[in-house]
This record gives C-alpha cells, sequence and structure tokens, in this order.
C-alpha cells in the first residue's frame, strides 16, 4: 500500500519506543519467541506533543520496536564507512528471499519504488490498464500512472476488503495487462482464484509481511514480483525502503539495475545500459532490516496479541465491524487495525473526539477513486464501487503497535464505546 500499500499512513514518534517483548500482553495490513534483542530494548519513549487524556498519556498511532539489535548492527554500518552499495544490502536481501522461501529479493528505497520498477519489469507500458483495489494507500494506483498506464479500480469484497474477483474478472478488457492486487490491511488477497484469470499479477504485499495463502504459501512466495514496505509502522521497518520478491531471475536482474540509475552489474562506473532511477536502499536500513528480521518471529507474535486483546476489549460495542479473523487457512499478519464504525455515526467527529481525549487514530483508508486527483483526470463519481465506498466512509485506525500494553488497549476501547454512546 500500501503501498499500500502503503509508505506513509501513521503518526510515528521519531524516538525510540519498547520493543514488542515489552508489553505483558498475550492487527496493522496481517502480523513469538521471546529474544534478547527485545528483552534490551529501550523503555517506551515520553508521548510527544498533543492532548492528554484524563486517563493517561497520549497514545500514538503508531510506534516502532527498535532495540540494541539495530543500534549495534547500523553503527557497524557507520563505523565501515560503507553506508551505501555495500555488504549489507545483500545480506539483506538473501535473508529476506530465504525467509520467505522465494528465489531473489531486490532492496529498493520504498515500497512504492518497488511497485514502480516491479510493474516495469511486467511489462507495464503506455495505453495498457490494470486492475486493481480502489481501497488502499494511494502508491498502488499512483505507480500504475508512472508507466502512463491507467489504473482500472474493481470493487472489493466486503469481508476480506481485498480486491474482489468476480469484480477484477468484469473490469478485464483487450487492454487489461497486469493485475495489481493489494494484501489489505495484511490479509491475503485471493491469490490462487486472481492467478486463474491468467494475466500478469504484481503484488502490493506492502502491509503483509507474515501473511499465509491458504495453500500453504507465504504472501509475496508465489514467484510473482510481490512488494513490500518497511515504514516505521510496518511489521519490519528500515525506517523507509521497500523489497521486491520474484521467482524470474531476469526480473532481479532488471530492477537491481533499474534501481541504480540503469547500471547492470557487468558495466563500468559511467555506464549504464538503460533508463533507470536512484531507487537503492542505504546498508544503513537494511542494517535496521537485518535486526528487525531476526526478532520477526517475535515482532508479528506481539503484534497478534494485541489485535486478540483489542478483539476481546471491542467485542460488545454494537454496530462496530472488527477485521476478519482467518479463514479457509489464510493467516492475516497484523499491520494495522482497523475498525468500521456503525453505520449513521459521525466518523470524522469521532475521530477528532478520540483525538481530543490523547487517543491518536485516523481515518483509514481512503476510497482511491474519490480523490481529488483521480475524480478530475478520470472522471470517477461516487457510486461507482459501492462497497469500497461505504468501507472508507467508515474506517477508523486504532492505536496499534507491538509494544502496546494491554492497559492502553483497555483504554483505546473505553474511550471509542464512550465517543459512540454505547
Amino acid at each position: 500500500m500500501t503501498a499500500t500499500g502503503s509508505d506513509a499512513c501513521a503518526s510515528v514518534p521519531s524516538a525510540p519506543a519498547a520493543s514488542a517483548s515489552a508489553s505483558p500482553a498475550p492487527a496493522a495490513s496481517a502480523s513469538g519467541r521471546p529474544s534478547s534483542a527485545a528483552s534490551t530494548s529501550r523503555p517506551p519513549a515520553s508521548p510527544g506533543p498533543g492532548p492528554a487524556a484524563a486517563g493517561g498519556d497520549q497514545i500514538p498511532l503508531s510506534r516502532p520496536a527498535i532495540g540494541e539489535l539495530e543500534e549495534r548492527l547500523v553503527l557497524e554500518v557507520l563505523r565501515s564507512g560503507q553506508l551505501s552499495l555495500g555488504p549489507r544490502l545483500e545480506q539483506f536481501e538473501r535473508a529476506f528471499a530465504a525467509r520467505l522461501g522465494v528465489a531473489h529479493a531486490s532492496a529498493v528505497s520504498s515500497g512504492t519504488a518497488g511497485l514502480h520498477l516491479a510493474l516495469r519489469a511486467t511489462g507495464v507500458g503506455e495505453g495498457d490498464e490494470v486492475v486493481t483495489s480502489p481501497f488502499s494507500f494511494v502508491a498502488s494506483a499512483n505507480a500504475i500512472l508512472y508507466e502512463r498506464a491507467r489504473p482500472v479500480f474493481a470493487d472489493i469484497d466486503p469481508v476480506t476488503l481485498n480486491l474482489d474477483v468476480d469484480a477484477a474478472r468484469a473490469a478485464i478488457t483487450e487492454r487489461t495487462a497486469a493485475l495489481l492486487p493489494v494484501h489489505v490491511f495484511g490479509y491475503p488477497a485471493d491469490l490462487p482464484a486472481l492467478e486463474r484469470l491468467g494475466l500478469p499479477i504484481v503484488e502490493d504485499a506492502c502491509e503483509a509481511l507474515g501473511a499465509v495463502h491458504r495453500d500453504g504459501v507465504a504472501v509475496g512466495a508465489r514467484g510473482h514480483p510481490a512488494v513490500f514496505g518497511f515504514y516505521p509502522n510496518k511489521q519490519l521497518t528500515t525506517g523507509e525502503g521497500g523489497m521486491v520478491t520474484t521467482g524470474d531471475e531476469r526480473i532481479k536482474r532488471l530492477i537491481d539495475s533499474e534501481r541504480n540509475q540503469g547500471r547492470a552489474p557487468d558495466t563500468g562506473w559511467l555506464e549504464h545500459d538503460r533508463l533507470g532511477f536512484n531507487y537503492r536502499l542505504s546498508d544503513v536500513a537494511c542494517a535496521l532490516g537485518i535486526a528487525q528480521l531476526q526478532r520477526l518471529d517475535e515482532l508479528l507474535g506481539a503484534r497478534a496479541r494485541v489485535a486478540e486483546r483489542y478483539r476481546e476489549a471491542l467485542a460488545d460495542i454494537e454496530g462496530l465491524t472488527l477485521p476478519c479473523p482467518d479463514s479457509g487457512g489464510d493467516r492475516r499478519s497484523w499491520f494495522v487495525f482497523v475498525v468500521q464504525l456503525p453505520r449513521g455515526a459521525d466518523r470524522d467527529g469521532a475521530v477528532r473526539e478520540l483525538s481530543s481525549r490523547g487517543v491518536q487514530c485516523k481515518p483509514y483508508l481512503p476510497a482511491i477513486h474519490l480523490l481529488r486527483f483521480y475524480r478530475e483526470r478520470f472522471g470517477h463519481r461516487p457510486g461507482e464501487l459501492p462497497v469500497c465506498e461505504d468501507v472508507a466512509a467508515r474506517s477508523v485506525a486504532l492505536p496499534f503497535f507491538a509494544g502496546m500494553s494491554d492497559g492502553q488497549v483497555q483504554r483505546v476501547a473505553r474511550e471509542l464505546r464512550s465517543v459512540l454512546g454505547r
């Protein structure tokens, strides 16, 4: 998404925060064993500026879990003097590919950059159409426009919130060059069904590191180009950054070249044999990613425990729609915890009131086709994609991060119940 998903969708304090293990508690886009790195993480940072509720300090929307292992590996890179295109890049890529069980991985500067390069590598170009989800971080659609292709939006499933397969099938035309499904909020899109449509696929897995399809294949390991994002609110963070996984060595070579100004591995310093971009990920960021990857089971487990606490705390609020549970063998990796407010509730007013009480939250996500740019450029109007529009109008992202305590979850639930009058 995020771009999708999703590169910059939460307010994240800059100060280091508690690790996943800091919470005694048994989503954010689906995901724990204890680790020494977690036990030595710094204590929670002091809350940033903003209103404080009567019940305590401000609860942030998200907070990265950074510990001593991350600090040590980053410091090693800083002391090495080789801050980019050094050994940590390949080390991070190989470890990431091994974790997912995929042949190749290419680190890039953001999830958005990864989507752009993956679409180019798939052959999407000017005049083509790409069928995708309207319920996502805007980057998933923007990346299609970078290649002068057109995003064709198909409605979403009301339960999983992912691209509806029948709607996607109906949106295909003779100009359709690819499908770009988004694993929204970490829940696996129905890739087995989408694969049967017979088109190239680029997966926006930016919110879904750790998710697993019903057939046991990890999201991002089906062989299609799949893109992960590492913004600070993600399951794994490098600050800014992303990764493209693929089973195709040709795509790996192409992305590695185009992320580095079009330079091929066997060409000289000033020899560039194709158009490229500056989409590199620094060794500093890769060191952070290596440390986070070593702790990934712990971080995913902590997020899953926070999500379960939320389910228990919010279960009795009438009319509130919670994230769908895992079903049919699909397993979510918790990225955010997004609820849909009861119909008739003032969503934007509720967000403002919660914020005034020290509970950071955001409307999340938009109906992309109704954003001003997309309305003006393509003539989209309300009513085109009713499921997406209904979900987008009622959705709120609640505070969610690995180190969230039981007390914080209970306070969010209490304030939400009060604001809704339930």
